[in-house]
C-alpha cells in the first residue's frame, strides 16, 4: 500500500543533492531548474499565505507553487483551462485518434539529441498526415488535428510517440466545401507509416549531415556517417508503428481523448498516486502492463535513474496545431468549418478578470474556498508570508494549496 503523501518531490529532496554532485558537469542550467523547482514546491522557502474558516476558525498553511511545467502538482489549472479551449474548438464531426512511434533504435538516437530529434518527429508526422490528407485518391482535404509529445511508457522507459487527435475530414482547398472521410475509416494506417518512416530518416539524416547531432557512450561510433547509414538499414526495413482508433475514440467520444491528453500536456512522466516506496536508493512504483491485459505491476528502478528521466528541452513546445487548427488561421478556418457543417458557434462570454480560485472553481468543478474541516464556512486569508519565511499563525499545512497561476500550455 502506498505510503501517505509520498510524492515525486521527496525522490528530489532526498538524493537530489547528491545528483548534483555526481553530475554537476553534464546537467544543464534547465535540468538544474527543474530539480529546485520541484524540492522547493510549496515550501516555506516559496513564501505562501495563511486561510481561516470564517465558521469554525479552522486554519491551513497554504504555500506557493513553483509553477514549473514538469512538476507532478503545478498544472492542474493549466490542464482545465487548456481542456476547456480544445473542447470550444470541437466540431460536429467524428474524431480519430492516431499514434506514431519511434522504433527503439532511434527511441536511443532521441534520448541524447532530445531537441533535434523530437522537433523531426513532429515535422515528419504532420507532413505525413497532411500530405496523405491532401491526396485525392485518400481525402483530398486540409485536416485539422494537433499532436502531443509522450516521452515515456507506464514502466518509464523511454518510449517517445506522438499522440494526434484529428478531425474525420476536412476543407476543400478552395475552401467552398467540408469533405468528410469514410464511415469509421480516416487514413490508411500502411501509407501512413511508409511515408512516415521515409521522411523521418530523411530528415535525421540531413541533420546528421548538418552536424546537429551528438552520440556519447554506446552510440559514440555512429560519429562516423558510414557507421550511422548501417545502423539505419534495418530501422528501414522494418514497419513502423502507426495506430489509428475511429470513433467512439477510447470510450464515448472526442472530449475523452482530449482528457487523456490533457492529463500528459501538465505533468511528468509519472503522477504522486503511482509511487508505492522510496527507500535504499530505489524508487518503487505501480504500472499497468498493457500488453498483458492491462494488468497492474510494479517496478523498482534506482533513484537517480528516476531523477530528471523525461525533463524536456528548455522552451520545447509539447504540443502543436496543425492544418486548419494551426495557430495562425486558426478562427478564421473553424469559423468556416462551421459554417459549412452548420454548426453553432461556441459562446464566447467576455471573461473578466477573476480570483484564481473563482476560475479554478469554474474550470475544474473544485472549490478552494470551502472549508475542509466543517464544509460550511468559507476560507479568508488572514496573513501572506514572504519566500523563506515562515508563518507566525499555528495552522496546518494544506496538501492542496494555491494552484499556480495560468501557464504556458506548450
Amino acid at each position: 500500500m502506498a505510503r501517505p503523501g509520498l510524492e515525486v518531490a521527496d525522490v528530489f529532496r532526498r538524493y537530489g543533492e547528491a545528483y548534483r554532485q555526481r553530475h554537476d558537469a553534464s546537467l544543464s542550467a534547465e535540468q538544474l531548474r527543474v530539480m529546485t523547482a520541484i524540492e522547493l514546491c510549496r515550501t516555506a522557502a516559496l513564501g505562501g499565505h495563511v486561510e481561516q474558516c470564517d465558521k469554525c476558525r479552522h486554519q491551513r498553511i497554504c504555500y506557493n507553487s513553483c509553477r514549473n511545467r514538469h512538476c507532478p502538482k503545478c498544472q492542474s489549472m493549466a490542464r482545465a483551462q487548456w481542456l476547456e479551449e480544445r473542447q470550444s474548438e470541437i466540431l460536429a464531426v467524428p474524431y480519430f485518434h492516431l499514434v506514431f512511434t519511434l522504433p527503439p533504435p532511434i527511441a536511443a538516437i532521441a534520448y541524447q539529441n532530445k531537441q533535434r530529434v523530437y522537433n523531426i518527429l513532429f515535422q515528419a508526422t504532420s507532413e505525413t498526415l497532411r500530405t496523405i490528407a491532401a491526396d485525392p485518391r485518400h481525402l483530398g482535404a486540409e485536416i485539422g488535428f494537433f499532436a502531443v509529445l509522450h516521452t515515456w511508457g507506464q514502466n518509464l522507459v523511454h518510449h517517445p510517440h506522438l499522440h494526434v487527435v484529428a478531425a474525420g475530414g476536412g476543407l476543400s482547398f478552395d475552401g467552398t466545401r467540408w469533405i468528410s472521410c469514410r464511415p469509421n475509416f480516416f487514413l490508411s494506417v500502411r501509407v501512413l507509416s511508409k511515408l512516415f518512416r521515409a521522411l523521418f530518416l530523411k530528415y535525421l539524416e540531413r541533420a546528421f549531415d548538418a552536424g546537429e547531432l551528438q552520440f556519447f557512450s554506446s552510440l559514440e561510433s555512429l560519429r562516423a556517417k558510414s557507421a550511422f547509414l548501417r545502423y539505419l538499414v534495418p530501422v528501414r526495413k522494418t514497419k513502423w508503428v502507426v495506430y489509428a482508433k475511429g470513433p467512439p475514440l477510447d470510450g464515448n467520444g472526442p472530449e475523452d481523448v482530449l482528457r487523456y491528453a490533457a492529463r500528459y500536456i501538465h505533468r511528468v512522466a509519472i503522477s504522486n498516486n503511482r509511487l508505492l516506496d522510496i527507500d535504499n536508493d530505489k524508487v518503487r512504483f505501480r504500472w499497468k502492463d498493457y500488453r498483458n491485459n492491462n494488468q497492474h505491476k510494479t517496478m523498482e528502478l534506482a533513484a537517480e535513474e528516476f531523477i530528471l528521466l523525461h525533463v524536456l528541452p528548455e522552451g520545447f513546445r509539447r504540443v502543436r496545431y496543425y492544418g486548419f487548427l494551426a495557430n495562425c488561421h486558426r478562427d478564421h478556418k473553424l469559423a468556416r468549418c462551421r459554417q459549412l457543417l452548420q454548426c453553432p458557434a461556441p459562446d464566447h462570454t467576455c471573461e473578466q478578470k477573476m480570483d484564481y480560485r473563482d476560475r479554478y472553481e469554474e474550470l475544474t468543478g473544485k472549490s478552494l474556498r470551502t472549508c475542509p474541516a466543517c464544509q460550511k464556512g468559507h476560507m479568508l486569508v488572514v496573513e501572506v508570508f514572504e519566500p523563506g519565511q515562515q508563518p507566525t499563525a499555528t495552522a496546518t499545512r494544506d496538501q492542496c494549496s494555491r494552484p499556480p497561476p495560468f501557464t504556458d500550455t506548450s
